[in-house]
C-alpha cells in the first residue's frame, strides 16, 4: 500500500510538473489525517526528487488544549523526520472579528498568510496543501449550489503558480488506508465533524447521498468534470489575451506608466488558489496591468464569440478597479448593453469606476477624485480618499482605501519609493503634510518605542540644508512616513488592521531611494 500511493503520488507530482530539483516545499501540516499524509509522502520522495521540505502549523487558538495537543503532535512528528517546522500562533476569533469575516474564512486567509510569510522568509518554492480528490468535489459542489461559472466547475487545480496539490490525485479513502496500513496516527479536528460549517454538510450529507442513491462514482467523475473545465477555461483565457490585443486601447500615457511599474505590479496568476481549505481567488490586475481606463473597440469585439467578449469585458474591469471583488454577471450584461445604447451615455459601476459609450466603443476608467489645491501653509491636511496638490505645483498626494482581503500583500509587493500602505485605524488626529516641528518623532519597534526625529536625522547623516526642505506625512507630532527614506513601525499593517489607506507622492528626486523598508533606513 505505502508502495503504490508513494508511486501514484510521485506520477502526479511528474504529470503536473509541480516539483523540480533544489525546490523547498512548505507543507502545510495541521496533524489531520491528509496534512500527515502529505508530510510522509514528500518526506519519502524527498531525495529522490532532489527538494527539501519545511513544514508549517497554524494554531488558529479556537479549539484550546485540543489545538495545542495538535501543535504538540506535529513538533513531535517533525521531529522524528527531521523536518524543520515553524509553528504561527493567531487568535481566529478575534481577526474574524475585526476583519468581518466568518471564522471559516478567517482562518483560510490566516493559513496563506503564515504559508505566505514562511515561504518568503524560510526560502520556500512551492507550497503544498494536503487537499484531495473529495475535497475537490466538495468544492465543485459548493460553487455550483452557491451559483458559478466556467470558472467555478475548474474546482481545486494541481498547480497555481507556487501552490501545489500532490495528493489531488488520491481520495479521503485511500489516505487514511495508508497511514493506517504504516501504523500512523493522526489528530481528529472536532470542528471537521460538526454540520455548522457548509462544506461539512456538503462532506457529510450530500456526498454520502450523492454515492448511494445515484452514483458511487460520483467523486471521479466530478473530478474529471472538473479537469475538463480547467481544460476550457486555459482555452477560453488564451483567446480572451489574443481579443484583447485586437479589441483594447490603452491611451498613451497609460501605457507609460505601465511599463515603469516594477514586475510584481503587473498580473500573475500564480499566487492564486482555487478552491479547497485555502483558496484565495485572483485579485491581480487584470491580463496587462493597472490602468485608469480602457477603451474597448466596440465593433472589433462583436467579431469575438460571446463567451470571450463577456471574459474580455470583466479583465477590463478588473484591470481598472484592480480587483475581481464584487463583480457580478449583471455588471458584464450591463456593459454589454451600453455598446448598443447612444454615445454619451454613462453606467456606474462597483469600485468608484464607470463605464461611457463612446463613438467606436465604450471607455472604461475610474471617477475622477475630487481634488484639493492646498493653500501655501506650513501643514496641508490631506484630502482622504483624494488628491492634494503641494503648492510648488510639482508634487502631489494622492490617497485611497485598500480591501482589507488585499492586507497580505502588504509585505509582499515592493512598494516603490514613493507608494506606502499604511494602518489608518491608528490615526488620531488626521494626516498631513508638512516640514519638521519641535517634537517630532518616529516609533522605531513593534513596542511603541520612539526616537526624536533630530536624532534620526543625526543618524542617517541627513545634511542640515536638506532637513528643513524634508516633506513629511504625519499625525500630529507622529511621524508616518519620510517619503523615500522610512516609515513609522506602528504604522505597519497587521491582523489587527481594518483599513488600510494607500498614500503616493510624485517622485521628487532629492528625497527618493529604492529601499522602502520600516528598517532604519540607512543606504547601502
Amino acid at each position: 500500500m505505502m508502495k503504490n500511493i508513494i508511486e501514484q503520488t510521485e506520477l502526479f507530482i511528474r504529470k503536473h510538473g509541480m516539483i523540480k530539483e533544489g525546490d523547498t516545499v512548505i507543507a502545510g501540516v495541521s496533524g489531520g489525517a491528509d496534512s500527515v499524509c502529505l508530510l510522509f509522502v514528500l518526506w519519502a520522495l524527498q531525495k529522490k526528487l532532489g527538494f527539501e521540505i519545511k513544514a508549517c502549523h497554524v494554531n488558529h487558538g479556537i479549539r484550546g488544549e485540543a489545538a495545542d495537543a495538535d501543535e504538540a503532535y506535529v513538533k513531535e512528528l517533525c521531529g522524528h523526520l527531521r523536518v524543520p517546522c515553524r509553528f504561527f500562533h493567531e487568535n481566529v476569533e478575534w481577526i474574524a472579528k475585526k476583519r468581518k469575516q466568518s471564522p471559516e474564512e478567517a482562518g483560510r486567509m490566516v493559513r496563506r498568510e503564515a504559508f505566505e510569510t514562511m515561504c518568503r522568509e524560510d526560502g520556500g518554492t512551492k507550497i503544498a496543501t494536503a487537499h484531495h480528490r473529495d475535497d475537490n468535489a466538495e468544492t465543485v459542489l459548493l460553487n455550483i449550489a452557491r451559483g458559478t461559472g466556467l470558472k467555478g466547475l475548474c474546482g481545486i487545480r494541481p498547480v497555481y503558480g507556487r501552490w501545489i496539490r500532490p495528493l489531488l490525485g488520491l481520495d479521503r479513502g485511500q489516505i487514511e488506508d495508508f497511514l493506517a496500513a504504516q501504523g500512523i496516527t493522526w489528530c481528529t479536528d472536532a470542528t471537521n465533524e460538526e454540520d455548522a460549517y457548509t462544506r461539512n454538510r456538503i462532506r457529510h450529507n450530500i456526498l454520502p447521498a450523492l454515492k448511494d442513491q445515484v452514483n458511487e462514482g460520483v467523486v471521479r467523475h466530478l473530478e474529471e468534470l472538473s479537469v475538463q473545465a480547467q481544460e476550457m477555461w486555459e482555452y477560453l483565457e488564451k483567446g480572451t489575451e489574443a481579443a484583447w490585443e485586437r479589441c483594447v486601447e490603452i491611451p498613451e500615457q497609460e501605457e507609460q506608466k505601465e511599463k515603469s511599474r516594477t514586475p510584481e505590479h503587473v498580473r500573475g496568476r500564480g499566487d492564486c488558489v482555487h478552491g479547497g481549505g485555502d483558496c484565495t481567488h485572483g485579485s491581480g490586475d487584470g491580463m496587462r496591468g493597472r490602468y485608469e481606463s480602457v477603451h474597448i473597440d466596440g465593433a472589433r469585439l462583436k467579431e469575438e464569440m460571446p463567451a470571450v467578449q463577456k471574459m474580455l469585458v470583466k479583465e477590463c474591469l478588473v484591470s481598472v478597479r484592480g480587483s475581481e471583488k464584487d463583480i457580478g454577471a449583471v455588471h458584464l450584461h450591463a456593459v454589454m448593453e451600453l455598446f448598443d445604447r447612444q454615445c454619451g451615455r454613462t453606467l456606474d459601476l462597483p469600485g468608484n469606476v464607470t463605464a461611457e459609450r463612446t463613438y467606436r466603443g465604450v471607455v472604461i476608467g475610474r471617477k475622477p477624485e475630487q481634488r484639493h489645491t492646498a493653500a501655501p501653509e506650513d501643514e496641508i491636511r490631506l484630502n482622504i480618499p483624494g488628491i492634494t496638490v503641494l503648492p510648488d505645483g510639482s508634487r502631489e498626494v494622492r490617497c485611497r482605501f485598500v480591501d482589507i482581503s488585499e492586507a497580505g500583500k502588504a509585505k509582499e509587493i515592493p512598494q516603490k519609493s514613493y507608494t506606502k500602505w499604511i494602518d489608518y485605524d491608528i490615526i488620531k488626529y488626521g494626516l498631513s503634510v508638512r516640514t519638521r516641528q519641535s517634537g517630532d518623532y518616529l516609533e522605531v519597534d513593534g513596542r511603541g518605542s520612539r526616537q526624536k526625529l533630530k536624532a534620526w536625522f543625526i543618524n542617517e547623516k541627513i545634511p542640515r540644508r536638506l532637513r528643513d526642505e524634508m516633506i513629511l506625512v504625519a499625525d500630529g507630532h507622529h511621524i508616518v512616513w519620510i517619503p523615500g527614506w522610512r516609515m513609522s513601525r506602528g504604522c505597519q499593517i497587521s491582523n489587527r488592521t481594518e483599513k488600510i489607506l494607500e498614500i503616493k507622492i510624485t517622485e521628487d528626486k532629492r528625497d527618493v531611494r529604492d529601499d522602502q523598508s520600516a528598517g532604519s533606513g540607512r543606504k547601502g
